[in-house]
């Protein structure tokens, strides 16, 4: 993922910032807890496309993922 590309995207719903998750090659948005996947080096920035994030996921600041507890 090319990290300028990364610096200018946003998510298109709510136009915040999004976090990189590396390991599962995602692009999370906080605010609306998305996770636009990232296919052969694009971004893929449909809503259609993109995983709701379950509510026990843990988004980290760093965009690592960490399971909750229930």
């Amino acid at each position: 993922m090319d990290l300028k590309l990364l610096d200018i995207l946003v998510c298109p719903l709510c136009k915040a910032p999004l976090l990189y998750r590396k390991a599962e090659n995602e692009l999370i948005c906080k605010g609306d807890r998305l996770a636009f996947p990232i296919r052969d080096g694009i971004p893929v920035m449909l809503e259609d496309e993109a995983r709701r994030l379950p509510v026990e996921e843990e988004i980290r600041a760093d965009g690592k993922y960490s399971p909750g507890k229930l």
